[in-house]
């Protein structure tokens, strides 16, 4: 299995299950609890390592389908905001962002790796983190972000992004298989096959991130908007450790912490 090193953090490869924080400069975001102003993201990042959480990601616009829209200057503005406080703090901080010029402005920061949800798509942001050398969070996306329609559209969209990343000189990645409403014509069915697939994702033989928390998939089954998915998200997150998953990335570290805790212990039992 091949191991993939954040701020001297090693992933995968049969290290601990590591935990993502997402830390969202964005209103606009799915889920209104999550959203951080950027006075207020030092604390909340610091909190979240408290809790237990290994990096932060760091977003400023919503991705969800139908959202509203931001210029790349406000997308930009807020994730230098929220960088300059995080300055010095030692925090290891993933950037997620698919502009390549809202990247070169966060690359004047400490920022730790770089979180693209349209898995190298643009060649000018390519290679921007290649040149830069921090290892990337990769999504599985074909021609646009997040279209894999099927399980098996999924795994040719992972192969293009391997393609692409080697193309372009990343050579520490970590896949994302994708699972959220990404278009407007993805079915929470598919979801659901993903997930219960997931292993299915270890055969790329690189590090893979789990991004469930709080989604519509599982707010679907359970009936209850974002703020109500807790515990479904804590469940959820747990098979998906038992199943390979080598990152977990939440809005809830410390409840995410004791589940991964759990499923780590079960994992090893067996």
């Amino acid at each position: 299995m091949f191991r993939c090193t954040i701020s001297g953090l090693p992933i995968g490869g049969g290290a601990p299950v590591r935990l993502m924080g997402v830390i969202n400069c964005s209103p606009e975001s799915f889920y209104s609890g999550s959203y951080t102003p950027a006075a207020e993201v030092f604390s909340k990042a610091c909190q979240m390592v408290e809790d237990g959480a290994d990096i932060v990601d760091l977003g400023a616009r919503s991705t969800a389908p139908g959202a509203p829209p931001i210029s790349r200057d406000e997308e930009t503005a807020r994730m230098v905001q929220a960088l300059s406080g995080l300055e010095g703090s030692g925090i290891p901080v993933s950037v997620d962002t698919m502009d390549p010029v809202v990247l070169e402005a966060c690359l004047e920061y400490d920022v730790a790796a770089v979180n693209d949800i349209s898995g190298l798509l643009n060649p000018e942001y390519a290679a921007i983190v290649s040149e830069s050398g921090l290892p990337a969070l990769l999504m599985a996306s074909r021609r646009a972000v997040g279209d894999a329609l099927t399980l098996e559209e999924t795994h040719l969209a992972l192969s293009m992004v391997e393609t692409r990343a080697h193309a372009a000189g990343v050579t520490e990645y970590i896949l994302d298989p994708a699972i959220g409403l990404w278009q407007n014509n993805r079915t929470l069915d598919l979801d659901w096959e993903l997930c219960r697939n997931f292993r299915d994702f270890t055969t790329y033989m690189r590090p893979l991130l789990a991004a469930v928390s709080r989604k519509s998939f599982l707010g679907g089954l359970v009936g209850k908007a974002p703020a109500g998915r807790l515990a479904a998200s804590l469940a959820m997150a747990a098979l998906l450790v038992c199943n390979g998953a080598d990152m977990i990335r939440t809005h809830d570290v410390a409840d995410t912490r004791d589940a991964i805790l759990v499923a780590e212990r079960m994992k090893r039992d067996q």
